[in-house]
């Protein structure tokens, strides 16, 4: 089957065909199976759609397979070079032009980017809105889950290379970090139930990993037109920006627990980094900023998922600043710096949000108290601290290093053997050619 020809009537269309520019929506997510359902229930929805998918498989070797199909089958494809071991770099070089070709057949009503299971939707949002004008829109970000697997998703903390699952020779993220990042970024999640039935925790435990996301069946008569609603790519990034997170509340709900733990003292460096480990099993998943006493000027970014924690500068705190640079800071910044504004301590703060099944709340608080400076320390001042015993810390900052957990707390018997038949599946599909026990 080939593309319509766009002159057989002696005249090339365009976006006044379609009513405007050709509107985008990328659909992603690591399960496969549910977002290969939400790919066709939108094409199905919307006659006159088509998808673009581009298969990773092979982005070791070098190679991108790109297809173009419409729901009644495979319209174009070809294969893409990866090009600097890059492979939104790739993505972003074939996506874009074969968009602006879409849309200037005029005949496409809806483009569905589908995305390969590791690759994260942010990257290519923004390539998208970066490219909307007169000729394309972006009019959606969906990401699409199994509930029941969302839970071993998290817990897995296995390499994606050691998965099959690397979008490129130098990829180091886990199942698990890419899994998080996946879900907590769009504002709609397609839920599609797979061999296992989600029950109650597993779904409190979605709501509560991503409350502000509408969750809708994928067979739900409003998931169309939710998908193609519109998204704003900067009001995404400033929900996940460290220093302004929306964080999840506190709250409990069917055996899922959320604790929004915050502290105006410092972190002794030593003390947390004897603790971290201990940190990385308490919850599925974890997130938030955070402070050091020998290092009272720095944002930190805390990203833990499948026990591996990520340490991050993302710059100064507001308060470490001139009063002149305020107004160069985006003024959600500047909102969420003033919501957190203390006399004493300015706007640096722990703010730590731990979401997990069998939170251990009282237990985990207080060993997030423990890692504290004590009053006496803190009246003393951060010249007592021992920088040879803190080095360690000071390494895993700066160099982005990982720290893995033995186990998460939360992961059953009955979600274990979910996983493991979901990467029984998979490794029948050639999906996953090794994963790790």
């Amino acid at each position: 089957m080939t593309p319509p020809d766009p002159t057989a009537h002696g005249r090339r269309p365009g976006p006044s065909d379609r009513g405007g520019a050709l509107p985008v929506v990328v659909v992603g997510g690591l399960h496969r199976d549910a977002r290969n359902a939400a790919v066709e229930r939108l094409l199905t929805a919307v006659p006159g759609s088509v998808a673009l998918h581009h298969d990773l498989s092979d982005a070791t070797a070098g190679s991108v397979r790109r297809t173009v199909r419409e729901r009644g089958g495979l319209l174009d494809t070809g294969h893409v070079p990866l090009s600097n071991d890059c492979a939104c770099c790739a993505l972003r070089e074939d996506l874009v032009p074969e968009l602006l070709r879409l849309a200037g057949v005029g005949a496409c009503r809806l483009a569905v980017v589908e995305l390969w299971d590791s690759v994260e939707p942010k990257a290519m949002a923004e390539i998208i809105a970066a490219h909307a004008g007169d000729e394309l829109r972006l009019a959606g970000v969906v990401v699409a889950v199994d509930p029941a697997l969302v839970l071993p998703a998290l817990a897995n903390g296995d390499d994606l290379a050691e998965a099959g699952l690397a979008a490129a020779p130098s990829d180091q993220r886990t199942v698990a970090d890419t899994f998080a990042r996946q879900l907590e970024y769009p504002n709609v999640l397609a839920l599609v139930e797979g061999e296992e039935v989600p029950d109650e925790t597993d779904r409190a435990l979605l709501a509560q990993l991503h409350p502000t996301a509408r969750r809708l069946p994928v067979a739900h008569p409003d998931f169309p037109s939710a998908a193609t609603a519109g998204f704003g790519v900067a009001e995404a990034a400033e929900r996940q920006h460290p220093a302004c997170a929306l964080l999840p509340q506190d709250g409990s709900a069917d055996g899922v627990g959320t604790l929004v733990w915050r502290s105006r003292r410092p972190f002794h460096p030593g003390r947390l980094y004897a603790a971290l480990e201990e940190l990385c099993c308490a919850a599925a998943r974890s997130r938030g900023r955070f402070w050091l006493a020998d290092r009272p000027d720095t944002l930190l970014h805390w990203d833990c998922a499948g026990g591996a924690l990520c340490v991050e500068s993302v710059g100064p705190w507001l308060a470490s600043l001139p009063d002149a640079a305020w107004d160069l800071a985006p003024a959600v910044r500047r909102a969420a710096a003033a919501l957190d504004w203390d006399p004493e301590h300015g706007d640096r703060v722990q703010h730590l949000v731990f979401v997990s099944p069998d939170l251990d709340r009282e237990n985990l608080a207080a060993l997030l108290e423990s890692c504290l400076l004590t009053e006496a320390e803190y009246a003393a001042g951060i010249t007592y601290i021992d920088y040879k015993d803190t080095d360690l810390l000071r390494r895993f900052v700066s160099d982005r290093g990982k720290i893995r957990a033995r186990r998460v707390t939360g992961v059953t018997r009955r979600q274990q053997r979910q996983l493991a038949r979901a990467i029984k599946n998979a490794r029948e599909m050639a999906l996953l050619p090794y994963v790790s026990r």
